[in-house]
């Protein structure tokens, strides 16, 4: 009798511990970020107009070197993409809330990036550069010439960040076009933007001709970024690896003039990339 209670007893455990195996695995599945996207069939991109990154062309349709990566990393998975332009000071509860899948648009590796995301290895390289009127930058060869000046940058952004750790007077403003645009009117006297940026939007035969950068208050490594523990993460950055191999991305940077700063190996990226202090 009293082995035949036992038996009844072991079964028992057997089926709940089943049980909570089945619950366990029935749960990480329903958690995965990756199945999640590719069963609504699209993947929501947060953005900002940002040239070369992400930008719209003639037809308003959304282009440029992460854009077209986007679209290049849907396609992998089978799904469509909807770019989503964001409040970039917002980007971490964007993301959190669920109203977009990842922040794709020239995101730099910061501390608070790292902690609030699941971050892809580096795939490119940047930095952030102070931009002005052009014949004017003989006048401020470095940081300490400048700060009487005042700066036009993104709020929430490493620019922001890095100008307020040099201890300049900064003026937040949406994205950094309109940082640009707050220096060709003349309404700030210089901005912090990214040098990806500078080097497309800024010189001879680009749409602020009349402006240019000298000094550099930072450099910094481009990541893409998803929710917390997203297996998608990982995903993305197997297909960053290769296409740092096979040259995808040096072929996407010519197609936008060379302006990005191509990481050289996936593999070394995620190894040595270190969050930036903000």
């Amino acid at each position: 009798m009293k082995s035949v209670k036992l038996f009844a007893i072991v079964s028992v455990l057997c089926m709940t511990l089943l049980a909570g195996s089945l619950t366990v695995f029935a749960g990480e599945a329903a958690d995965s970020d990756l199945s999640a996207i590719k069963e609504k069939g699209v993947i929501v991109v947060g953005i900002t107009d940002f040239a070369p990154m992400d930008y719209k062309d003639d037809n308003g349709e959304w282009i440029g070197f992460d854009a077209d990566l986007a679209l290049l990393f849907a396609q992998e998975i089978g799904v469509d993409v909807e770019f989503q332009e964001i409040d970039w000071d917002n980007k971490i509860l964007e993301l959190n809330a669920g109203s977009v899948d990842c922040i794709w648009n020239g995101m730099t590796l910061t501390e608070e990036v790292d902690a609030a995301m699941e971050c892809t290895g580096t795939y490119a390289l940047n930095a952030q550069v102070v931009v002005m009127k052009a014949d004017a930058l003989a006048e401020y060869p470095d940081v300490e010439s400048m700060k009487e000046l005042s700066f036009a940058v993104e709020a929430g952004s490493a620019g922001e960040a890095v100008a307020a750790e040099a201890g300049l007077e900064v003026n937040s403003v949406q994205n950094q076009a309109a940082a640009l645009m707050e220096v060709a009117a003349g309404t700030s006297d210089a901005c912090v933007i990214d040098k990806t940026m500078a080097d497309a939007m800024t010189g001879e035969g680009t749409s602020y001709a009349e402006l240019g950068y000298a000094v550099a208050l930072s450099s910094e490594e481009y990541v893409v970024g998803f929710r917390k523990g997203s297996d998608a993460a990982a995903v993305l950055d197997e297909m960053i690896t290769k296409w740092i191999q096979d040259g995808t991305l040096a072929d996407l940077s010519a197609k936008y003039d060379n302006a990005v700063s191509v990481a050289e190996a996936a593999e070394d990226a995620v190894e040595e990339s270190e969050p930036e202090s903000k």
